[in-house]
């Protein structure tokens, strides 16, 4: 196009394009960085409804005052914008010069548009243009934004994707051996491929599916909504699916469109299963892309037939996986044979010793960050093990202390009155302390029954003892003065222990320098009941009160818990038969037999004497009629 002369407000006007709804027309302004706006107007209503800056380069950034232009825009529409897509955004790409891989447009209000550059002070001449508009509060204005910028903020948008699986579906899972290049952090969110989840399309679809899969009431959703810790398996499962995808099939754009083809779908559960991943593994990513499935399914067009079929598909073979795959052994001998497990009475001592060398050390050297990590350690230890039944870790990260005041920082949570899994002191003289948990795995199986408990007097000492000075020093070491960590337990960062990776690592780490060996903290739960279901049992708490604070209840200690529960039932059946068949032995003495003939008529036979013989025909195995019956 050819440059126009000036017009009143220093703009060029340039040529026009149109789409099926509005006219588009560039216009250059006159800046120290030559900048262009184009006009964006309604074909209806015709009149100019939006106006676009475009930036010199979308690759290398914004200037200052741009920058903060969007920022504010941002902020005043509280993020609500409108992706403008389809044919009107190519020709605004074309019109404005733009690389089509880079920008993505979304509009909002002019109002706010015209107060976002007042804010940020841009240049006069950009105020100008919109003096044709300015007084026009229902235009809209379009933003050309770049990825980084415009991902956060996406918003649903009409679904341009043809609704329909990949068919025919794979009727067997194709070989798979390991790359070369195989690495166990392969998903989107390892740092290669980190930046590809701010990518506008990926960052849209995963807030619309977020949205389907979390609102409290969604009709068109089966089930009941993800909790906070399911979405984040599942966003987990399809941002390594994703990176699969990329890394492995040089997939450059990954979406969630992927999880519309079951090749690629078959080629991933083999990709699994030659990385030697659990089938507890797999299947959940099999039920994560049922749900994608079942995401696609509700979008305009999804009553494709290949969706049906393609969700029987998933379920036929995460079944056969199930099938397949052994599960991971957890039997306790195996588990001390490769170094992962022990017994109940090594690991009593091995916390009580950390406890008293804590407090001893205390004593010598005072608070110092050492002896408090020491302190906190240690009490973090009989937590999990020794004092109580052992209680869920996730209840034990989300323990907060007593000076904290706040709302309940469950995620989940909707009750205005709930104070969260807390730690609270009851009294000071006497000792006194108690645990709440009202968020634990089950607690809607139980009607939201609250988990609730007075402390031991020696666990109590010990918590007291750890929240006074040893906690703040810990808290004034990692620069958070005061109590800024509301959690009972921190990382080395002085943080909570929010993932649970990070508690098991921690845990153990600190169980091998104890002597110990790198056992995972949930396998305590097991630990315990193997130890309570056992024939040499010591005397402790009933089985049903320590399975209320462990979170469950006994039929799943014989479930899931307790590996020795069928042998040790076949063992004690087998040994008790030994005294049943001595007691049945000894319980019944035979009759003499009694020796005398009998003429009583037994088979259709009779027993005649020599004088008698005359009289009845003896019954002779070799007769005719016997063998015919006998054939017969």
């Amino acid at each position: 196009m050819q440059a126009l002369p000036l017009t009143q407000s220093g703009i060029q006007q340039r040529g026009l394009m149109s789409s099926s709804e509005y006219t588009f027309k560039l216009v250059q302004v006159c800046l120290p960085e030559p900048s262009k706006l184009v006009v964006m107007c309604d074909k209806r209503k015709r009149q100019c409804v939006c106006l676009c800056q475009v930036y010199k380069s979308c690759l290398h950034g914004l200037l200052p005052n741009y920058q903060a232009f969007y920022r504010v825009c941002s902020r005043l529409t509280k993020h609500q914008s409108t992706l403008l897509s389809g044919q009107d955004k190519q020709l605004l790409v074309a019109l404005a010069g733009m690389d089509v891989s880079v920008p993505h447009v979304a509009v909002v209000s002019l109002a706010v548009c015209c107060r976002a550059l007042k804010l940020c002070k841009v240049p006069a001449a950009v105020l100008h243009a919109f003096d044709d508009t300015r007084l026009k509060p229902a235009s809209q204005v379009v933003l050309g934004l770049p990825e980084h910028i415009l991902a956060a903020h996406a918003q649903p948008s009409p679904n341009p994707v043809q609704l329909q699986m990949t068919t025919p579906f794979p009727v067997t899972l194709p070989e798979c051996a390991l790359p070369a290049d195989f690495k166990k952090q392969h998903g989107l969110l390892a740092k290669p491929h980190k930046h590809l989840v701010h990518r506008a399309v990926l960052a849209q679809h995963m807030g619309e599916f977020k949205s389907f899969s979390t609102s409290p009431f969604q009709l068109n959703r089966k089930g009941i909504a993800h909790s906070s810790r399911t979405w984040q398996n599942s966003e987990k499962h399809v941002y390594l699916f994703l990176g699969y995808c990329h890394h492995y099939q040089q997939v450059s754009q990954p979406t969630l469109q992927l999880f519309l083809s079951s090749p690629l779908i078959a080629q991933f559960v083999s990709f699994h299963i030659a990385a030697g991943h659990s089938q507890l593994y797999i299947r959940n990513f099999l039920s994560c892309a049922k749900c994608v499935l079942r995401w696609w399914q509700s979008k305009p067009g999804g009553n494709h037939p290949s969706f049906v079929e393609g969700l029987e598909w998933l379920q036929t073979l995460g079944l056969q996986v199930a099938d397949q795959l052994p599960r991971p052994s957890k039997d306790p001998k195996g588990l001390a044979d490769i170094g992962t497990w022990m017994c109940a009475a090594d690991l009593v001592h091995t916390i009580h010793g950390a406890e008293q060398q804590s407090q001893a050390q205390m004593q010598q050297q005072g608070v110092t960050v050492e002896t408090s990590r020491d302190m906190h350690d240690a009490a973090l230890a009989a937590m999990i093990f020794s004092h109580l039944p052992p209680v869920r870790l996730s209840c034990i990260r989300s323990l907060v202390g007593p000076a904290y005041l706040g709302p309940c920082l469950h995620p989940d949570c909707k009750e205005p009155s709930c104070e969260g899994n807390r730690l609270s002191i009851m009294s000071e003289s006497p000792l006194l302390m108690r645990i709440s948990l009202p968020h634990h795995k089950n607690a809607r199986k139980w009607g939201k029954a609250v988990i609730e408990f007075d402390v031991p007097s020696e666990l109590a000492q010990l918590l007291h003892t750890y929240l006074g000075a040893p906690r703040k020093a810990l808290l004034e070491h990692h620069l958070l003065i005061g109590d800024a960590c509301p959690y009972v337990f921190m990382d080395m960062h002085g943080r909570g222990f929010v993932a649970a990776a990070v508690l098991t690592l921690y845990w153990q780490k600190w169980l091998v320098s104890r002597g110990g060996v790198p056992m995972n903290p949930s396998m305590c739960r097991q630990v315990f009941v193997d130890e309570r279901q056992s024939d040499s049992a010591t005397a402790g708490p009933s089985n049903q009160g320590a399975a209320v604070v462990m979170g469950h209840s006994v039929k799943q200690w014989d479930k899931w818990y307790d590996m020795q529960y069928h042998p040790r039932l076949a063992q004690n059946a087998v040994d008790g038969m030994q005294s049943w068949r001595a007691a049945m032995l000894q319980s019944h003495t035979p009759a003499a037999p009694d020796l005398t003939l009998s003429t009583a008529l037994h088979c259709g036979h009779v027993l005649v004497s020599d004088s008698e013989e005359s009289r009845y025909q003896s019954c002779c195995s070799d007769s005719d009629s016997d063998i015919d019956i006998e054939l017969d």
